[in-house]
């Protein structure tokens, strides 16, 4: 009888163990599936909740204005936030598109001409003799002088049209995640109460922690970095324009990637005070040369204000997230990978820490936020 039943048990362990590995196969292709749909949005969903988190302070405002009519409060919402973001990117694609075409027409007809190397280029330690023969090369025949570079010029080529095809899909990216972050907003209430549960499932009772921390660093660094970034570039862009600087667009474009990545805007607008004074009339250049010195230390001023009492986060989070933002996901990328990675590090540094009271931003009711011990330790 023994012998009978031993075998009965086995096969229905083996039924069991066929039966359950069906369906965790038939849940991880669905789950498989249900990424690959979903993957193209992932960014653009992203940058949309960034958006909604960072600017709902805003929306409350207009709430408050409008009566509490929450539709028309988010109609508004959407529509500034559209001709704050999407404008910008919508002149830069137009920028980056037309001076690519100038260029290459200016190559194409001859018209491009280059002038003769200073006196002291030569005198430059280690470069300096290659530098004057080829300059000097440019100047007399353009077209020897490219084809000895011709391999970089393709290569320079194909990256500046995929900039240019980038800035466009990014513009429908970030109308995307306006959109998304319209509906966000509408539906605060639900979505934090929908991040608690899932935070309180993964983290248990430290969940309202992690969920107070996270706004935290996204709001911090959205507004301090991502927002000054985006102010100043469009600051000088607008001063580009104004003088009519050649390749506008794509000044612009590293300015945006200097001010995201901490380096700053002064590597590109000296150069740019140095060509409008050589070029343009001395009343020009001096008036663009006050402009660019305020847009330069427009961060210095802003920083303060939109940091706030956000989370510190080092700045080679930040660099590392812009590029790697940029390389992956493109212009879109650039603003949601400081924010993701920063966001990934922190966290990070609170399982370490393991423990709810070093939280960074989580306090006590009479404990201010800087004086918190995590924040403490991340200063």
């Amino acid at each position: 009888m023994a012998a009978t039943q031993q075998p009965s048990d086995e096969a229905a362990l083996q039924k069991r163990t066929v039966e359950t590995i069906i369906r965790v196969g038939v849940i991880v292709v669905l789950i498989a599936w249900c990424f690959l749909i979903v993957w193209p949005f992932v960014t653009p969903l992203v940058w949309g909740v960034i958006i909604a988190m960072a600017t709902y302070s805003g929306y409350r405002w207009l709430l408050t204005v409008l009566g509490g009519r929450r539709v028309a409060a988010a109609s508004v919402y959407s529509l500034v936030m559209l001709i704050l973001l999407i404008g910008p990117m919508v002149v830069l694609a137009e920028t980056l598109v037309d001076g690519a075409r100038q260029l290459a027409e200016a190559l194409i007809d001859g018209r491009l001409t280059i002038p003769p190397p200073p006196d002291g280029v030569r005198d430059w330690p280690l470069i300096g003799e290659p530098v004057q023969k080829y300059w000097s090369l440019a100047s007399e025949d353009i077209s020897a002088a490219l084809s000895k570079i011709a391999p970089q010029l393709r290569a320079l080529g194909r990256w500046l049209l995929s900039v240019a095809a980038g800035v466009g899909f990014g513009v429908l990216q970030f109308v995307f995640a306006i959109v998304i972050a319209g509906i966000l907003v509408v539906h605060a209430g639900g979505g934090r109460d929908a991040s608690l549960a899932i935070a309180t499932r993964l983290a248990g009772d430290r969940g309202r922690d992690y969920i107070e921390l996270a706004r935290s660093t996204v709001r911090s660094v959205a507004r301090g970095i991502l927002g000054v970034s985006l102010i100043q570039t469009g600051l000088a862009g607008l001063g580009f324009l104004a003088v009519g600087i050649p390749g506008a667009g794509f000044l612009a474009l590293i300015c945006l990637l200097f001010s995201v990545v901490q380096i700053g805007v002064f590597p590109v607008l000296i150069p740019v005070v140095i060509y409008v004074f050589v070029e343009m009339d001395t009343m020009t250049a001096i008036l663009f040369t006050v402009w660019n010195v305020i847009v330069g230390f427009t961060d210095n001023a802003l920083k303060p204000l939109l940091l706030g009492r956000g989370v510190k986060v080092p700045m080679p989070v930040i660099f590392i997230g812009a590029i790697g933002g940029l390389l992956t996901s493109g212009i879109v990328g650039l603003f949601v990978g400081p924010v993701v990675l920063a966001l990934g590090y922190t966290l990070f540094l609170v399982w370490l820490d393991d423990g709810p009271e070093q939280l960074p931003g989580h306090t006590g009711p009479d404990t201010p936020a800087s004086d918190s011990p995590a924040r403490r330790s991340h200063d």
